[in-house]
């Protein structure tokens, strides 16, 4: 079907991803056998070594522009650190920066952006410890 063809690591079938995708070590696993993600990357999305990414979860680096809705809104990247878990069905939205060894809760909405060793949960998420 040569869905996701443009990448060079295996993406799950069910899964989407589009532009500028960059990711470090060992993430690869988790985008071959996580399903029902979607990843855009128009503004760029960077995942750092060793972060997994569970299924349905949904990674967005550029809004709709308002007045034309078949183009983006320019802005800063969606960066991921090291050894990041990132929970099921979480949504990390435009501009996001997550430090090193941050946990996203299942089903949180992250918003802005969090430091390392930090975990988050909620809508919007916030930080638990």
């Amino acid at each position: 079907l040569r869905i996701n063809a443009e990448y060079n690591w295996m993406i799950h079938f069910t899964s989407r991803s589009v532009g500028k995708i960059d990711i470090g070590k060992n993430v690869w696993i988790s985008f071959a056998v996580s399903g029902g993600c979607y990843f855009q990357g128009n503004n760029g999305i960077t995942i750092g070594d060793n972060t997994i990414i569970a299924p349905n979860v949904i990674i967005v680096s550029a809004n709709h522009d308002r007045n034309s809705l078949n183009k983006w809104v320019k802005g800063p990247p969606i960066k991921i650190g090291d050894s990041c878990w990132i929970g099921a069905d979480a949504k990390i939205l435009p501009g996001v920066t997550l430090g090193d060894r941050v946990t996203v809760g299942a089903g949180s909405v992250v918003t802005k952006s969090f430091a390392s060793n930090t975990t988050i949960v909620g809508n919007p998420a916030r930080k638990v410890n």
